[in-house]
């Protein structure tokens, strides 16, 4: 009997990339995303036909379009199951108990969202339960989800939490590393890297905090994800000349590895088509090159954000790929360390020293490319022309949430964020107003998390405290003048964030989860924000 040889996971990655909406429905798609029909280019991408098979549907769809009478809506609406979308908002309901409440409202599961018809889903199969952002975002994403986790397990849900845990292990067991959704569609790129910090919070140990333990138990998975962002460097020796790129990684001219986003294809994103095809259009560069600085800029999970483009008003100047960005590199340091804890941990004191000289390596770098003594914070580098990026980012604080840093770094960094980042509601993610969602005026929930710790770690505990407070404060306001608890918030006002390639979505699950560990964290600040649990909105 003649054995099968198992599928490589660059292999399965191209299996199940076949499976995207471009390649299921051709013109059809094309058509769909073109002309705006469902309005949010991301709706088509997840819709499940009805009765007939794709390759039946594209037959049917050539026979009809040029008919006198024939609408695409009405086509649309007759052969496909379009996807549901949001929570019931609640807003009578305490903000916590709310929160606690709508986990459940966020659950999917592999079986749950079965399609009528066998192979015609873009959805991954995952084996275990999962929790989704909210609203158009029916899916589970990579970064989201870690700071999701934090919430699960604070909020008393801790199993839940170990099983996106395993469900991400399983994505790296299968395709090599973790996709940016598990979306068909998504195959070609990831998200920050933040499995680790997952690994940190939900792998259950013998020893409840032994994080090398922890580092150990996933330790296979840990080095597989380093491998796909180091894919360029092949062993011990680099292959990759000094001056050039290859994928994710950066090969400078002192020698020193550092990393960029990238997506491995060229063409429009199938969730955003027709937006990526008009932003194109009003480049000079090749179509193929903007798409793929688009993609690139989607793996950031910052899409989009002047902090990408060479003109900070016009996101066809957007060059993503060029730009070595401090929170990848300061995530990536972090992996290299937790690598070499587990290693430890395993007894293998030989890749124990190898992954802590990278980490030393990569600390080296970042502080000579990704530092700035002469405006004090942290910033990013745009390789290809050897010059620093001085835009101050809401980015700049992630080396302390990492513990990169070193004390007199923190404390520059600090009295920066405090002078420039921090508005009446919190951290605004740039000091630029253009349009875009990651950009002034809206703070989002993972940087304020993020600089909070990182400032509370380096004993800045007023200002981690007054991120915190300011930033529950608004949370609470919009929730109460709402019901919502939304992806985004204007820290300039009380008010949703706004911008962007879609409306702001509902939900929502890292909102959710850092309003829940904030409160944990800054107890006073917690305490503050409680009162408009009684429905008394808080000062301005």
């Amino acid at each position: 009997m003649k054995r099968e040889v198992p599928l490589t996971a660059r292999e399965r990655r191209a299996l199940d990339a076949e499976r995207t909406p471009l390649r299921l429905y051709g013109q059809l798609f094309i058509d769909v995303q073109m002309q705006d029909v469902l309005s949010d280019g991301k709706t088509f991408v997840d819709v499940l036909p009805r009765r007939l098979p794709p390759a039946m549907l594209v037959s049917l769809y050539e026979q009809r379009r040029f008919d006198p009478d024939f609408s695409l809506t009405a086509f649309v609406t007759e052969h496909f199951v379009l996807p549901q979308t949001g929570v019931a908002n609640s807003p009578w309901d305490a903000i916590r108990e709310r929160i606690h409440g709508l986990w459940p409202q966020l659950v999917r599961s592999t079986d749950s969202e079965a399609p009528p018809l066998p192979g015609t889903s873009t959805l991954l199969p995952l084996p275990h339960p999962y929790v989704v952002p909210g609203g158009r975002f029916r899916e589970v994403y990579y970064w989201d989800s870690y700071f999701t986790m934090l919430g699960l397990v604070e909020d008393g849900y801790r199993p839940l939490a170990e099983d996106m845990l395993r469900n991400f292990a399983s994505l790296i067991d299968r395709y090599g590393f973790i996709p940016n959704s598990n979306r068909s569609y998504m195959l070609s790129r990831s998200q920050p890297p933040f499995f680790f910090k997952m690994v940190q919070c939900a792998a259950p140990t013998a020893s409840p905090g032994d994080e090398a333990a922890a580092y150990a138990l996933y330790l296979p998975q840990l080095q597989a994800e380093y491998a796909y962002w180091m894919e360029g460097e092949v062993g011990a020796e680099v292959q990759l000349p000094r001056g050039e790129a290859r994928g994710r990684l950066v090969h400078l001219p002192d020698g020193a590895l550092l990393n960029r986003y990238w997506d491995d294809c060229d063409h429009p994103r199938e969730e955003s088509y027709r937006d990526d095809v008009l932003t194109a259009q009003q480049s000079d560069r090749p179509c193929a090159q903007v798409y793929r600085e688009l993609r690139a800029g989607a793996e950031s999970g910052w899409d989009f954000s002047s902090r990408w483009c060479a003109d900070p008003q016009r996101l066809d100047s957007i060059e993503t790929t060029e730009i070595l960005p401090v929170d990848l590199n300061s995530l990536l340091w972090g992996l290299e360390c937790a690598i070499a804890q587990g290693c430890e941990h395993a007894g293998d004191a030989a890749g124990a020293q190898h992954y802590a000289q990278r980490a030393e390596r990569r600390k080296h770098a970042i502080n000579r490319y990704l530092w700035s003594e002469e405006q004090g914070h942290y910033i990013d580098y745009q390789w290809v022309k050897g010059q620093p990026r001085p835009q101050l980012t809401a980015a700049a604080l992630v080396p302390l949430y990492l513990g990169l840093a070193s004390a007199e770094q923190a404390q520059s960094s600090a009295v920066v964020a405090q002078d420039q980042l921090l508005t009446m509601n919190g951290l605004q993610t740039t000091l630029l107003h253009t349009g875009q969602q990651w950009d002034a005026p809206n703070g989002w929930a993972p940087l304020q998390w993020m600089a909070a710790r990182g400032l509370q770690r380096y004993g800045h505990e007023a200002l981690a405290r007054d991120i915190a407070s300011r930033w529950l404060g608004a949370v609470h306001r919009v929730y109460l003048e709402t019901g919502r608890l939304l992806e985004k918030y204007d820290v300039a006002e009380f008010r949703p964030g706004g911008g962007g390639e879609y409306a702001t979505q509902d939900g929502f699950g890292w909102t959710n989860a850092t309003y829940v560990t904030l409160r944990k964290s800054f107890p006073l600040a917690g305490a503050t924000a409680a009162g408009t649990d009684r429905g008394t909105p808080m000062s301005t």
